[in-house]
């Protein structure tokens, strides 16, 4: 399969680079255009070899798939407590222009856990409307940032030092400081736009495919998440959701797969192709 990896100049206010693989569609034409989208920090490096194995099936399938690394991550250009959020919105946006402009198939935005949150603000930016992939989203950027923020916690309980430990990490952001959990540098003003995130209907999106891992069966979605889908489908927007055996791969100790969400997911996009 040839995967072209490049790095892609940015047009936005921070500038440099964003490394990206390419997965061209196999076959005549693509039959859609998919951009995905990392999850937040440490999940990305877990989620690397599922967004891998997903991105090449999919273009085994006849989809075009741009993986990109956002300012700071992975192995783009600048540093991740330099980041913010409109930074990553135009990254996404950015990318799927670059692909739009070598297919005129429809555009996904494919996300996973707070990359959810990130590709629903970035449809809002696109001028035409797509549509949207969630892997276990997250629902509440207020609560992956509280997730994250108790990394620092535990890591300072491990130092005799977890007294007041949350409450001075959340006066320090709120003072426009910086501060430094699991290795990450986190600005304050990134901090604040990931705990504003939701996941609110959008009339640039006409559908959404939501799905979630359970390793009990049968499974149900989270009530969190009946509860956005509903909000969804109260505004038009024609949803599918399911749940598949599998385990927390991104936040796994070892590097997990999860073939059951490789199959759903190419399923779903056909079944969307062919409505």
């Amino acid at each position: 399969m040839n995967t072209q990896a490049f790095f892609l100049p940015s047009d936005g206010p921070a500038g440099g680079q964003r490394f990206c693989l390419y997965h061209p569609a196999q076959g005549e034409a693509a039959r859609s255009a998919i951009v995905y989208v990392h999850p937040f920090a440490e999940e990305m490096n877990k989620s690397r070899r599922m967004a891998a194995l997903q991105s090449r099936a999919f273009a085994q399938a006849g989809h075009a798939v741009l993986q990109i690394d956002l300012l700071g991550c992975g192995d783009s250009s600048g540093d991740f407590g330099d980041a913010r959020w409109t930074d990553w919105v135009n990254d996404i946006v950015q990318a799927s222009h670059w692909l739009q402009s070598r297919t005129q198939a429809r555009l996904w935005l494919w996300g996973l856990r707070a990359g959810c949150l990130l590709a629903a603000d970035a449809a809002r930016h696109l001028p035409d409307t797509t549509g949207l992939l969630f892997w276990q989203p997250a629902t509440s950027g207020k609560l992956v940032l509280q997730q994250f923020l108790r990394l620092k916690l535990a890591s300072d309980m491990l130092g005799g030092q977890a007294k007041g430990a949350m409450e001075s990490l959340r006066a320090r952001l709120a003072a426009g400081q910086s501060v430094d959990v699991a290795g990450y540098r986190l600005h304050a003003a990134l901090a604040s736009s990931l705990e504003e995130a939701s996941l609110p209907p959008s009339s640039h999106v006409r559908q959404l495919e939501w799905i979630e891992l359970s390793t009990r069966a049968p499974a149900s979605p989270l009530p969190a998440s009946l509860a956005k889908l509903e909000q969804w489908k109260q505004a038009g927007c024609t949803i599918r959701s399911q749940v598949v055996n599998g385990s927390g791969f991104w936040q796994a100790t070892e590097i997990e797969e999860a073939p059951a969400l490789i199959d759903a997911s190419l399923t779903a996009l056909e079944q969307t192709v062919k409505a």
